[in-house]
């Protein structure tokens, strides 16, 4: 696209040409001007150098070299005629074309263009898309002089005008899923986020006509199951807490007690029923259960360790218990006497000592990359988790087939994360290494430093003490493990399998 302005716009004779005609013609004369359809995406489109709207035509080449059409103006037959033209050269498959337009009286702007069909018009209605940006196109329009002039003039309001319909457009961009979970997660293809979901108890006595209790007595259980996992000594934290709707299909006695939305005076009571029903156009009664999903996180962190096996290792020195709560933790390890064994060898029961002193459990949230941890509270109030014996005896069927056992602990502070042994990723995906043989600087655990949660819960929540000459409202340790921290003093006695 090229541009020209002053009194010698280009040197060439047509340029002369139609420069005594455009001087000479009446205001009240039909031109041939330009429409801008789509915008360029490029920030010249509303310099000099683009064609704008109210542009008018001087000259039109269709074609390139000596065999090149030239029309100039006056056009006779106006947009109509031009569009013959296109017409013409599209089925010739001569799409090549050069506008040259005059804005004022001595300003002249070319646009280098191929001539492509505009449906949107109609059937045989062809616009100019710009060969140097794609997404600019422009077509054209009968107007007189006079009213071109204008719509040059008023060039600020057309910004304004075309901002206000200028919309953003969405897109699609491929991700490589599968690459990223195995490379970006610090556990392949499982995230780092947990929850459990509470579903609303049944109501035994049938409380306020319905078959379920409501919404504040499933806050309220989750609330009781996140303190009382905190007592017993499971180092987590809360993070947030939903409410999570669920479809269901309801009829009978369970229908006639749900809340039935026919009318605006019953919205008021959907703030707390756990279940509320509609019905759908074939007659059939649908539920809305409302359940609560609670977010939580390890205090700490969630440590990998690998269990390494030797062909004359006959136990593996540990044993795993379940809470009340649902959680998987290490109850026993081998005495202080007994170093061979594979617990003692990969740290775990060093991990274990540590956690009895701060009254804490050691957790297992992982056996291999699946969490073990509890994930729902059913109707009848049961906890669904996983069962201690077959996870024994999974363990032990590695202890046989002489396979590495590789667990995630959950940690109660990032400073208890020394030097341990620890499974590596494999390179052939171009993973790092989680863990290493060398003692672990402070800074790789940047991620993890402690701040205070939104909220406490109860009495129960672990808070880092500050010294005081420290600031009181500093939330992170410059160092880890250079910050004491108070716990409640919980006992706890380990349970053997």
């Amino acid at each position: 696209m090229k541009r020209s302005k002053g009194q010698n716009p280009v040197t060439s004779p047509m340029d002369r040409t139609h420069q005594s005609e455009s001087t000479t013609r009446p205001e009240n004369t039909v031109v041939l001007s330009i429409d801008c359809l789509k915008g360029s995406s490029k920030s010249e489109e509303w310099s000099g150098d683009m064609l704008q709207t109210g542009d008018i035509v001087e000259e039109i080449r269709i074609g390139s070299g000596p065999g090149s059409a030239i029309f100039k103006a006056p056009f006779k037959g106006g947009k109509a005629w031009l569009q013959k033209v296109l017409h013409n050269s599209y089925r010739n498959k001569e799409t090549s074309i050069v506008v040259r337009v005059r804005r004022g009286s001595e300003d002249l702007s070319d646009l280098s263009a191929c001539i492509v069909p505009n449906e949107s018009a109609g059937k045989r209605q062809y616009m100019l898309r710009s060969i140097d940006d794609p997404n600019y196109t422009v077509g054209f329009s009968d107007r007189t002089e006079s009213v071109c002039l204008g719509i040059q003039a008023s060039r600020g309001s057309r910004m304004v005008e075309a901002l206000g319909r200028a919309k953003l457009q969405d897109g699609y961009v491929s991700y490589p899923w599968e690459r990223r979970m195995q490379e970006a997660l610090p556990i392949s293809g499982s995230s780092n986020f947990l929850s459990i979901l509470f579903l609303p108890k049944a109501s035994v006595n049938g409380r306020a006509g319905s078959r379920y209790n409501d919404l504040e007595d499933t806050l309220a259980r989750a609330n009781a199951w996140l303190s009382c996992s905190q007592a017993n000594g499971v180092p987590i934290v809360f993070m947030n807490i939903q409410t999570e709707s669920l479809l269901t299909k309801i009829s009978g006695e369970t229908a006639s007690a749900t809340v039935n939305t026919t009318s605006l005076s019953d919205l008021s009571n959907l703030a707390s029923a756990s279940l509320y029903g509609f019905e759908d156009y074939h007659g059939v009664d649908i539920g809305l259960m409302r359940a609560v999903r609670l977010w939580y996180a390890p205090l700490g962190v969630e440590l990998p360790l690998e269990i390494k096996l030797r062909d004359d290792d006959t136990k593996l020195g540990f044993s795993i218990s379940r809470t009340e709560e649902g959680f998987i933790y290490v109850s026993s390890v081998t005495d202080h006497e007994d170093e061979n064994a594979p617990a003692a060898r990969s740290g775990l029961s060093s991990l274990y000592r540590d956690a009895a002193k701060a009254s804490r459990r050691l957790v297992v949230s992982r056996v291999g990359s699946q969490k073990v941890l509890p994930w729902m509270a059913s109707s009848t109030g049961a906890i669904r988790c996983y069962d201690t014996v077959s996870l024994s005896q999974k363990l032990s069927l590695h202890r046989h087939a002489n396979v590495s056992i590789i667990l995630h602990v959950i940690l109660w502070d990032t400073s208890a994360t020394a030097a341990f042994s620890s499974p590596t990723r494999s390179s052939s995906v171009g993973t790092h290494i989680l863990f290493s043989n060398q003692s672990l600087d402070s800074s790789e655990f940047s991620w993890h430093r402690l701040a205070l949660p939104p909220r406490q819960v109860g009495d129960r929540q672990v808070m880092p003490l500050l010294d005081d000459e420290d600031d009181a409202f500093r939330l992170e340790r410059e160092n880890v493990g250079s910050a004491s921290f108070k716990f409640q003093e919980i006992l706890f006695t380990n349970e053997s399998l």
